[in-house]
């Protein structure tokens, strides 16, 4: 393998480490969320109201995951707006909603198919979207062109 290789391994490795920083701090925002929604808001006990209270975990999460990529993950030397366009923040949602998806059917198959607790359903499918939602952000927003490198 190459100096060259290496190190941008090396940086890629240091790049998914911050992602899954950032991936951390907006699941516990999304988790809050969905906590709060299901124990305290949406407490009918209707099954609808599990999936409103994701989606409304995922619009908490997503925020917090925008806002801390473009300033803790994806970093740039050139090309600094990048990933602050409309574009890229449409983007950056598709992608999310494409793991609020998985998220949902996920959390749809352990809680109603398999009757697993919705917390830890939710811990495994955050697990599995986190590598969509990075895959996803780095390829199609943050490394175009190959203009996306580390400071």
């Amino acid at each position: 393998m190459t100096k060259e290789k290496r190190e941008k391994l090396i940086r890629l490795f240091w790049e998914f480490f911050r992602y899954a920083i950032v991936g951390g701090i907006a699941f516990l925002a999304d988790y809050g969320t969905l906590f709060l929604f299901q124990e305290v808001i949406l407490t009918g006990g209707t099954p609808w109201e599990l999936f409103v209270s994701t989606a409304a975990a995922f619009v908490v999460g997503l925020a917090v995951n925008y806002i801390l990529s473009l300033t803790f993950v994806f970093r740039k030397k050139d090309n600094r707006g990048s990933g602050k366009s409309f574009g890229a923040f449409l983007i950056f949602t598709v992608v999310g909603i494409i793991g609020l998806g998985l998220t949902e059917l996920i959390m749809y198959l352990g809680t109603e198919l398999l009757h697993i607790s919705y917390l830890i359903v939710k811990i495994i499918a955050a697990a599995i979207v986190l590598v969509w939602n990075y895959a996803g952000r780095k390829l199609l927003i943050f490394d175009r062109k190959g203009k996306n490198e580390n400071r």
